[in-house]
């Protein structure tokens, strides 16, 4: 479809108001630039010596701003709109603000050829005759740089990056911001205006430049020039681009300013002038240009852009930027398809795949691409070089028809005219109405309101009928039966055209189309309305703008400005009125233009009730409703075999829902026992009873059984359950109550049941279980009298406490209960406790994995102490899961996690010493600790998470505290074979230098002495913390880490470890005095940090001071060792047990009883020492009652430790119990 107004314009120039500057003293006030405000609303103009500002909607002037000695040649806004800028020959710029007032002043050497603020930094360029500046409101001083030809124009790009001169030589500079320049364009005459395009859209910076070798060109930023200069045919004086940067303006010597495209293509002129045009200014954001001349005269004109357009089916094609068309599909979510004809654009037509455009030289028939085709360009078919005088044009298959006046003319796509026709009066309006291709009808419209068609393969024009009033737009339907006319008055009128009879005529139409889908509707649109009308029912209106273009099936096209708006227009209320009429198949017709679903069941529905069955079968196939199918197959069944209609309708009816009209329609029939079986089958008794009382015997009595049955499938499930408990069958009762969920009524049920009704019960002890009701379940298995039940049921449900309780009671079920105890502890972090429970359910090897778990976990998180106690209990747990004798493999693996607990316990000590800012260990403490960590790890792999790095750093750092000069040196050297922390690095070399300035020797008073043998042992032996000579181990106080004076022994082979501590317990006899001791056997030392006490000298001169009685038998048995051999423990007889005194003696007592006893004796009974027997290990007491003190239990084990625990030494024989490790 097509139409168009009769003398468009295509772009129309109006003056909004103009302005003449008279002449001052006799000389003539020349427009040398204008410039617009960047929101628009006041223009600048540089006429004679003054600025002028204007207000741009009315044309008044604001002010005449004087300030300027001598002619003004440039003016220039700020992007901010704060300020604005002036200069001419006065060789001087001001800068005003946007209230005009001037702010600075500052001059060049030269004449001001042209002013340009940067777009971003709004900083001012100035450009003279000899240089140009860059000025900046951050700065003070201008910066100015020297060129070597007349610089007539400036521009920046619009990021600001960039700055182009145009000068008086042809050339272009490129420049950045800081006047660097970067490129260099040639061309061979003055550069008199050039201008960057400031859209943000395109891809590339743009810059128009006027030459006056009458040229205009383009060019990038990289200095490629796009495309071929543009022929001008007059010095080019001004290029301003409009703010979008889609259009520009060109003004010059012709004395006309002309609308050109951003690419170059003139489009058309929009003033021409007395004189030459200096300067032109597009208005922003709005279409609106101001035009200064040398005649002083400054004009403001209005632009309006006509919108040129075609329509055909659902394609549309409009005009886009004047050079350009877009065609879009209406019905579809591709993309447009843009046409580039790089020239004016007049004219459009479009019908099919035929698109006709109109140029002002030429004329390009296109064929466009199939709806389906993924092609995005277009090339012309044709491409006729005519220049024709018409008002209309339209394209056709193999053809196009010109309109003007009174004259049709048909032409090939050659451009040979094929046929003419002459009308009585001009042609209003003409429309292509289709056709075989080359035999196309048209219908136009006259001035004197007759219709006449054409058809292009006919010579002759046929009448169709006469209107009134001039024609101004009409429209033939599809059946080409009907013809709606709008005239002058906007009166709408349709008419038969076989009989010229006029159906209906409404007022305020515009434009009107028929709907090509059905004959008998047709849309029109006018004063913001669009109205749709159908046959002679009443009309629909709905607010709308634009103007009706196209009508198919629901969708209407309305056109508002260049745009097409798709309408979809619901056919519901045509459909309505049809089935009002009971008029099925117009209905239907119209249903097909497109309804909801709704709408056609509803169609369905009453074709069904009508019983026209042929639109109800078309109807359901658009719904694809199975169901209805095979009602529709039923009923015309039925029908063929002679059932009453009644009984049909009523069986439509019971299909659609409507029960009570489906049974009294039964009932009229004389068919009550249908009625009685439709409310039977829909569960609706109390309405099937309404109908029993006419129906027999029989049919009420099966009525009664069938509503027993529906007892069970009813979803009233409580009434269900109460029928079966009535009728005694509690089975499926229990399940549907069950299923429910409702456990109050199941328990009602298991409380009315006996103990033998075991089934039953266990049915609704199943669903107790699954619906977690444990007070029911418990009942129940009380009464069934189910222990194991009963205590699955506390574990379940995790009540621990009575199922602990139960356990006392029945000890069979231990593993039943502690078991899911032991891991319910443990997800709860109550690992103490989970780990007893593990034992008591005999499942010690989950135990084990539950400690080496939290070892690990301890030592990653650096909790070593932690990590020493679960060793400890591991430890334990392998020798008590083991028999009575255990294998070696037991013994090696207890040993082993012995003593990894004690390297984490006294690794906790360092760690803290190293990593935390503050300790409470004394430097003997950790002196002791790391000496005891690296006579045993020096040369052995460490444990996972123990940095011998750190024990080295930390002895080294104490051994130098302490004057250990020499172990310190050593230390160091080892730790220059480790990767240390950096914040180490500045201490290590401290101490290194340090050293270097101490001797090589260890403090006396440091060295070790074994309580065994007295030989002074080295700080630090690397195979082990034992004696070096003996090769007995120290042991050590696991607070302070000092050696402690024990000294192990072992009964003689023949006796057992209880003989002996039977022994140790009885009174020993008088001891003989010791020999007086000469001098003091202890030598105390004294340094910056430490107090020393030690035992002076070896064993001669122990025993010449007093402090060993050698002729003691255990002491002699003592000293009676071979340095050569392994390490044995002294063998005690029974006459040296028996002189012990019981305080003095320490027995080591293990979990498995096959392990043997271990003895030591104090052989310093003035220094206490204690001993834990749950963990084996001895302590100073001093350090001993400290903890308890603060934690009241073991340092090591944590064991819970009271007021009454002693020394841990054997016990008087009154004990009843000899004291035990664990």
């Amino acid at each position: 479809w097509w139409r168009n107004k009769l003398g468009a314009a295509m772009v129309k120039s109006s003056v909004a108001w103009t302005d003449r500057v008279p002449e001052r003293d006799g000389i003539k006030s020349v427009v040398y630039d204008l410039a617009f405000s960047p929101d628009g609303l006041q223009l600048l103009a540089a006429v004679g010596s003054r600025v002028l500002i204007y207000d741009a909607n009315s044309g008044d002037l604001i002010h005449s701003l004087k300030g300027h000695k001598d002619t003004l040649y440039c003016v220039a806004y700020a992007r901010d709109g704060k300020r604005f800028a002036s200069g001419g020959a006065d060789k001087t710029i001001i800068i005003w603000t946007a209230k005009a007032e001037g702010i600075l002043k500052y001059s060049h050497n030269d004449s001001i050829q042209s002013l340009a603020y940067n777009p971003i930094s709004q900083s001012l360029a100035s450009a003279t005759a000899t240089d140009f500046g860059l000025w900046s409101p951050e700065q003070k001083s201008v910066a100015k740089h020297k060129v070597n030809s007349r610089i007539l124009c400036i521009s920046w790009t619009n990021d600001g990056s960039c700055l182009s001169l145009g000068h008086f030589n042809g050339q272009i500079s490129l420049r950045d911001k800081t006047g660097t320049e970067r490129l260099l364009i040639e061309r061979n005459a003055p550069i008199w205006s050039l201008e960057w395009n400031p859209s943000r859209d395109e891809a590339h910076d743009i810059l128009a430049v006027a030459c006056w070798d009458q040229t205009l060109s383009f060019y990038e930023l990289s200095g490629m020039q796009l495309g071929r200069d543009k022929k001008l045919d007059f010095d080019p004086c001004c290029v301003r681009h409009f703010s979008n940067g889609e259009y520009m303006t060109v003004g010059g010597s012709d004395h006309k300013a002309s609308l050109w495209t951003k690419e170059g293509v003139k489009l058309t002129p929009i003033a021409t002038q007395d004189e030459w045009v200096w300067a032109c200014a597009p208005r922003p954001n709005a279409n609106f240009v101001a035009v200064g001349c040398n005649d002083g005269s400054i004009t403001m004109h209005q632009l309006t852009f006509a919108t040129v357009h075609a329509l055909h089916e659902n394609r549309f094609a409009h005009r886009d930027f004047m050079s350009d068309i877009i065609v879009t599909a209406l019905d579809d979510e591709r993309p447009p398809l843009r046409i580039r004809c790089k020239d004016y654009v007049k004219k459009i037509s479009l019908y099919k795949d035929r698109l006709a455009v109109q140029l002002p030289q030429k004329l390009y028939i296109y064929a466009l691409p199939a709806e389906d085709s993924q092609e995005t360009s277009v090339r012309p078919r044709e491409k006729l070089s005519i220049s024709l005088d018409y008002s209309l044009l339209q394209v056709a298959a193999l053809h196009f028809v010109v309109c003007h006046e009174r004259k049709l003319q048909l032409y090939t796509f050659r451009g040979v005219r094929a046929r003419e026709w002459h009308m009585d009066k001009a042609i209003r309006c003409m429309k292509l109405f289709g056709g075989a291709a080359g035999r196309e009808g048209l219908i136009v419209g006259l001035e004197d309101g007759q219709v006449l068609k054409v058809f292009i393969d006919n010579s002759f024009s046929m009448p169709l009928l006469k209107h009134t009033e001039p024609i101004k737009c009409l429209d033939i339907n599809a059946a080409r039966d009907k013809l709606a006319v709008i005239d002058d008055f906007s009166v709408l009128t349709v008419y038969e055209i076989a009989t010229s009879t006029v159906l209906y005529t409404e007022r305020d139409a515009s434009s009107v189309a028929w709907n090509t889908q059905l004959d008998d509707m047709l849309a029109f649109s006018g004063t913001g309305t669009l109205s749709i009308k159908t046959g002679e029912f009443p009309l629909h209106t709905q607010r709308q703008q634009g103007e009706v273009v196209g009508f198919s099936g629901i969708k209407i096209f309305c056109q508002h400005f260049v745009a097409v708006q798709t309408v979809e227009v619901p056919q519901s209320a045509s459909l309505y009125r049809y089935l009002e009429k009971k008029d099925f198949n117009a209905a239907y017709t119209v249903a097909c233009l497109g309804v909801s679903d709704e709408d056609w069941r509803m169609l369905a529905m009453d074709a069904l009730k009508a019983l026209q069955l042929d639109v109800a079968r078309k109807s359901l196939v658009r719904l694809r409703d199975a169901r209805y199918f095979t009602l529709l197959k039923h009923v015309e069944s039925e029908r063929k075999a002679g059932t009453d209609e009644q009984v049909l309708i009523a069986t439509v009816l019971a299909y659609q829902g409507k029960y009570q009209e489906a049974a009294r329609m039964y009932a009229k029939a004389n068919r009550v026992d249908k009625a009685i079986e439709l409310f039977t089958d829909l569960r609706m008794w109390d309405a099937a009873k309404q109908y029993s009382h006419n129906a027999s015997g029989e049919q009420a009595q099966e009525l009664v059984r069938k509503q027993a049955a529906w007892a069970e499938e009813t979803q009233d499930m409580g009434a269900a359950s109460e029928t079966y408990i009535a009728a005694g069958d509690y089975m499926k009762a229990i399940h549907i109550l069950g299923e429910q969920g409702w456990t109050n009524k199941l328990a009602d049920v298991s409380r009315k049941l006996t103990k033998n009704d075991t089934a039953e019960l266990r049915a609704c002890l199943g669903y107790f279980e699954k619906l977690k009701a444990h007070a029911f379940t418990k009942e129940v298995l009380l009464k069934l009298d189910d222990v194991q039940g009963l205590v699955g049921l506390h574990v379940a449900s995790e009540n621990w406490e009575e199922a602990l309780a139960m356990v006392k009671q029945k000890s069979e079920f231990a593993p039943q209960v502690y078991l899911p105890y032991a891991r319910w502890l443990v997800e709860r972090d109550r690992f103490d406790e989970a780990h007893e429970a593990f034992k008591k359910a005999g499942r010690g090897g989950e135990s084990a994995r539950m400690l080496q778990s939290l070892t690990h976990n301890a030592v990653v998180e650096h909790r070593f102490a932690d990590a020493g106690r679960y060793l400890w209990t591991l430890a334990k747990e392998t020798l008590v899961r083991a028999a009575d004798a255990a294998d070696a493999a037991t013994y090696t693996a207890f040993w082993e996690n012995r003593q990894r607990s004690d390297y984490y316990f006294a690794y906790n000590s360092i760690y803290k010493f190293t990593d935390e800012p503050f300790t409470a260990l004394t430097p003997d403490t950790i002196f002791n600790i790391s000496r005891f960590l690296l006579s045993w790890l020096l040369k052995e792999e460490v444990p996972y998470g123990i940095s011998k790095a750190y024990c080295m750093f930390a002895l080294a750092k104490q051994a130098r505290t302490l004057n250990a000069n020499k172990l310190a040196r050593f230390m160091l050297d080892k730790l220059a074979h480790y990767k240390i922390p950096m914040a180490w690095q500045d201490q290590v070399d401290v101490f290194a230098l340090s050293l270097r300035a101490r001797p090589c020797n260890d403090a006396e008073e440091l060295l070790p002495s074994c309580y065994r043998c007295q030989t002074v042992n080295p700080l630090l032996n690397q195979n082990g913390d034992k004696c070096v000579t003996c090769g007995h181990p120290f042991l050590r106080s696991f607070c302070s880490f000092e050696i402690l004076p024990l000294v192990r022994f072992t009964p003689p082979p023949h006796m057992s470890d209880d003989e002996a501590v039977a022994l140790i317990r009885r009174e020993p006899p008088p001891r003989r005095p010791k020999r007086a001791a000469t001098a003091n056997p202890w030598r105390q030392q004294e340094g910056r940090d430490v107090q020393t006490l030690a035992l002076a000298g070896d064993v001669d001169a122990a025993e010449e001071v007093g402090a060993l009685d050698i002729d003691e038998p255990f002491t002699k048995a003592m000293l009676d060792f071979d340095p050569s051999a392994d390490f044995t423990p002294t063998v005690a007889d029974a006459e040296m047990l028996n002189e012990m005194e019981r305080s003095e003696v320490y027995v080591l007592s293990w979990p498995q009883r096959s392990v043997p006893k271990e003895f030591y004796r104090n052989m310093i009974p003035d220094v206490p020492v204690v001993l834990c027997h749950s963990c084996n290990h001895f302590f100073h007491e001093e350090d001993w009652e400290f903890a308890v003190m603060q934690k009241g239990a073991c340092p090591f084990c944590a064991e819970k430790i009271d007021a009454s625990y002693g020394s841990g030494a054997v016990e008087p024989e009154s004990r009843d119990t000899e004291p035990t490790g664990l």
